[in-house]
């Protein structure tokens, strides 16, 4: 055991983590979820970026001796690669604003920096505030971690985002002539192809791809430099020039300084518009998912124009039932997402004055909603996207037999005709065709060219032929 003080005393630390007393009271503190602040992906790391790149940027200023600004950079360094996890035990959900995250830090490094010097875990050389926290505070550390943070994760989502895209086109190409039925209102509406079903999500996902360069361009804008409240007290003369371009330097990735640092810090809208995105995508994919089950439904009772794969069985008491599992999984994410948006909304809603203190609900709930995201993408496109497959017989009898291919005749002919051949079809159970053969509205050579689905679903040949009847039809 070894021992560390505050102001509330003194208090003895296990030898085997490299913390001292504020994370101690800090673990004392706040147990509430299970959850540690280390366990949100990329977070502890952006904030061991920022000690690195702190202490070479004072260095160079002629604040920090080589010797000390070595021994942090090569403490954070180690944090970056992942050792000492068990020294960050804090629970995500915190008060402080996340100073006790910062400390954590702070203690973590100056501990394991001091052991590099002297051999042994103490602060006699090396103490966290004063060197490791050199021209910082909590304040903008954090604030300046959550975006760097939120720059790994959207990278990462960015690459399951476009796998699940080309999985979405591969889709598309490979049905690109398979009829099926468009519904509206969840009643029967005009054919399309499944090449156009798959192709109206693959739209959405590449604009979900824009959006995501464009949130991470706003992750490059930090706060980092404005200390407490703004004013960048207490920063060494240089160092605002220095930061970044030494977080450049070991991060490869160019982040930039808030125009306004009062407004970085008093102002936590950007993550409305990251949570929102997220949201965007989860909620899409969701009612993707639920468009599966719809269209999957039955097999012998419902409308089974797609076949989802098979993954585990689906029911404890009756045999060969199998249940949209992967598309049930999608859901409840996008719902998850949803109430993560919603904490976040008021989190950002709740900031006080000159800083918002609500950024680890914040930080919690966006490293969830990106995993969630992340790895949901991936299962999606694997476990059921990909080998979907239609039933191309039963989506053709649909699509041929639709009351709603009347809307051609209505085309031609006015409302009233089409209204006239879509009662009679529905009332007396005949299809369209028949209806209009029986009227003799159009022999079958020209039935066969007007309600032929093939052409209904293409804009330049529907609306050749419709001219073309048109003009016969005109008198």
């Amino acid at each position: 055991m070894r021992k560390d003080s505050d102001f509330l005393g003194e208090v003895e630390i296990e030898d085997s983590v490299y913390y001292g007393v504020q994370t101690l009271r800090a673990t004392q503190n706040f147990a509430v979820s299970g959850v540690s602040h280390y366990e949100m992906q990329n977070y502890i790391k952006s904030v061991a970026l920022i000690k690195k790149a702190a202490a070479l940027a004072n260095h160079t200023c002629g604040a920090l001796s080589a010797k000390i600004c070595e021994a942090i950079c090569k403490a954070s360094d180690e944090v970056i690669d992942g050792k000492f996890a068990n020294s960050f035990p804090i629970d995500v959900f915190q008060g402080g604003g996340g100073t006790s995250t910062n400390m954590n830090l702070n203690e973590v490094i100056a501990c394991r920096a001091n052991e590099i010097l002297t051999g042994e875990k103490s602060y006699s050389v090396i103490h966290p505030n004063t060197h490791v926290n050199m021209g910082q505070s909590t304040n903008d550390v954090i604030p300046a971690a959550m975006k760097m943070t939120a720059y790994k994760n959207l990278e990462t989502l960015l690459k399951s985002v476009k796998y699940f895209t080309k999985i979405l086109t591969d889709k598309k190409d490979e049905y690109a002539d398979v009829l099926r039925l468009g519904r509206t209102c969840l009643q029967d509406a005009v054919p399309m192809t499944f090449g156009q079903y798959f192709g109206g999500h693959v739209g959405f996902m590449k604009r979900m791809e824009d959006k995501i360069h464009i949130l991470m361009d706003e992750c490059l804008e930090l706060p980092l430099g404005a200390t407490a409240i703004g004013t960048s007290l207490s920063v060494n003369d240089g160092y605002l020039d220095e930061i970044y371009k030494k977080l450049y330097e070991i991060s490869g990735v160019k982040f930039r300084s808030e125009t306004n640092f009062f407004d970085g810090l008093a102002n936590a809208d950007f993550y409305i518009s990251l949570s929102a995105t997220l949201k965007r995508i989860a909620t899409t994919l969701s009612k993707m998912a639920t468009d599966f089950r719809i269209l999957s439904s039955g097999p012998r009772a419902g409308i089974n124009e797609l076949t989802i794969p098979a993954v585990q069985p689906g029911s404890s008491i009756m045999p060969g039932k199998v249940n949209p599992v992967i598309p049930e999984l999608i859901n409840q994410i996008g719902y998850q997402i949803c109430g993560n948006d919603m904490a976040i909304t008021m989190a950002v809603e709740g900031g006080e004055l000159d800083l918002n203190v609500w950024e680890p609900v914040i930080i919690k709930n966006l490293c969830e909603s990106f995993k969630l995201l992340e790895n949901g993408l991936v299962l999606f496109a694997d476990k059921c996207v990909k080998d979907l497959a239609p039933n191309i017989e039963i989506c053709k009898a649909y699509a041929s037999n639709s009351t709603a291919l009347s809307t051609t005749i209505s085309s031609i002919f006015g409302y009233k005709v089409g209204t006239k051949v879509a009662r009679k079809a529905f009332d007396e159970n005949k299809s369209v065709k028949d209806v209009v053969l029986e009227l003799g509205i159009l022999n079958k050579e020209q039935a066969d060219e007007v309600l032929d689905p093939m052409v209904m679903i293409s804009p330049k040949r529907s609306s050749t032929v419709i001219k073309k009847y048109k003009e016969i039809y005109k008198n």
